[in-house]
């Protein structure tokens, strides 16, 4: 008989189940190749050219964003290669494994001016592609829109062959829907009490994302800001400890990440970044204190759902870099692992939306290793506030004397104001482009 659990935490556990997934390559421009994929699979013949529309907030995360296994960035080289080379059946791995031959192709396409990718506007979709692949005279389209595998239309030779049942899910079958009516308590309760056999497969975002570090660490990819921290600390110019290796460790992984390297993530809330964010510091820090798989395993599950928790209430993309509420994640985990009090990461928590709360996202690139390690460097010092009963407090800024209220002020703010931001970052990074 299979062992019976509270139902809240089945909704935790499929909650992480949905939202932490394997990714290979930055999730905006591999949801276009996803639909790209998707729409050469349904052609007889060999793709000769591609046109594609995406929302301003998918063409903001991929302008900058090298492609895994091209050297190039961008938008295009993505479409190209998920066409001529992607696994139409895998989701955010689309790019896994593809071979040198289709890279070459795709390049040859793209310098062939056959790629065109543009913005769809008016767009009310914060996350949408679509992409039509021409085989000659045939043609194929596929639309993604909502999520960045959620495929709501496929279309071949003008005939429909699958459209997305619109059918609203019920919050009951939701697992996101119901973290809305729960709080931060009830999934201390969870991680704390849950059977191990039911949360032993987030071991795997450890696994995953410490050789993403590992690769990081050899100083190839990105801004290399993980290889050379650890260069500059070898030096004397920072301190050997734990505070340093949780920077270096996590951002090496989004070097290695944003850089093109050709190894998954263990993504959070459809971003590799949030996955790295909200895993490696955990991981630093159990290893610190030399803590087994189980506890390791509990730490991992109360960073990724609290990431997952407070995301919730956040566009699914926006103007407030997310590094920043993944790392919340991150300080509620380390916190519980070196404390295990309630009270302590809720104030680190606090802390962090005191101090971090106004970073941007302009978009993603290179660039986003240093705002996760800024945001990991938040959350720890947020931690060791915290385990000297020390926060920022209610009478200060959007910070309130509830974590719950902290939270919720900080989400309102991406979700109302912070949107007037976006529309001036994309307007700007739009006329860079041109």
């Amino acid at each position: 008989m299979s062992e019976q659990i509270n139902p809240l935490w089945n909704h935790f556990i499929r909650a992480v189940q949905e939202e932490v997934k394997p990714a290979l390559g930055c999730t905006e421009p591999i949801s276009l190749a996803l639909a790209c994929a998707m729409a050469a699979q349904q052609l007889s013949g060999a793709v000769t050219h591609i046109e594609a529309w995406v929302s301003p907030n998918l063409m903001k995360n991929g302008l900058g964003v090298t492609v895994p296994g091209t050297g190039m960035v961008g938008l295009p080289i993505a479409a190209a290669l998920g066409a001529l080379g992607g696994n139409a059946q895998g989701g955010l791995e689309v790019l896994k494994g593809v071979s040198t031959d289709s890279v070459e192709q795709a390049k040859a396409l793209l310098s062939a001016g056959k790629v065109q990718v543009k913005l769809q506007e008016p767009c009310e979709e914060i996350l949408y592609s679509r992409a039509r692949v021409y085989a000659g005279e045939e043609s194929a389209s596929v639309t993604i829109a909502g999520g960045h595998t959620r495929v709501v239309q496929i279309t071949c030779q003008g005939e429909t062959r699958f459209m997305l049942d619109e059918q609203p899910q019920s919050d009951a079958d939701d697992p996101l829907a119901m973290l809305s009516g729960t709080t931060l308590s009830q999934i201390l309760e969870f991680v704390e009490q849950v059977p191990f056999s039911k949360i032993g497969f987030i071991l795997e975002a450890a696994r995953l994302n410490d050789a993403l570090s590992r690769e990081g660490l050899t100083g190839q990819w990105g801004l290399h800001i993980g290889a050379t921290l650890n260069k500059q600390r070898s030096r004397g110019f920072m301190a050997q400890d734990l505070g340093s290796d949780i920077v270096i460790r996590t951002s090496a992984a989004s070097d290695a990440r944003m850089g093109g390297a050709t190894l998954p993530a263990m993504s959070n809330s459809g971003s590799g970044n949030q996955g790295i964010t909200a895993t490696m510091p955990v991981l630093v820090v159990a290893e610190h204190l030399q803590a087994d798989d189980e506890k390791l395993a509990r730490a991992l599950m109360l960073s990724h759902l609290a990431a997952i928790y407070i995301h919730y209430q956040l566009p699914r993309l926006s103007a407030l870099c997310a590094a920043t509420t993944a790392a919340m994640g991150a300080a509620a985990g380390m916190a519980w692992l070196l404390d295990g009090r309630y009270q302590t990461l809720s104030m680190a928590i606090s802390s962090m939306i005191g101090d971090v709360s106004g970073m941007i996202c302009d978009g993603a690139s290179n660039s986003c290793a240093m705002k996760v390690s800024t945001s990991v460097g938040s959350a720890w010092k947020a931690v060791m506030m915290a385990l000297d009963d020390s926060a920022v407090t209610g009478n200060e800024g959007i910070v309130a004397d509830d974590v719950e209220h902290s939270i919720a002020n900080l989400c309102s703010l991406a979700c109302q104001s912070m949107q007037a931001t976006d529309r001036q970052i994309i307007e700007i990074m739009a006329n860079k482009a041109t």
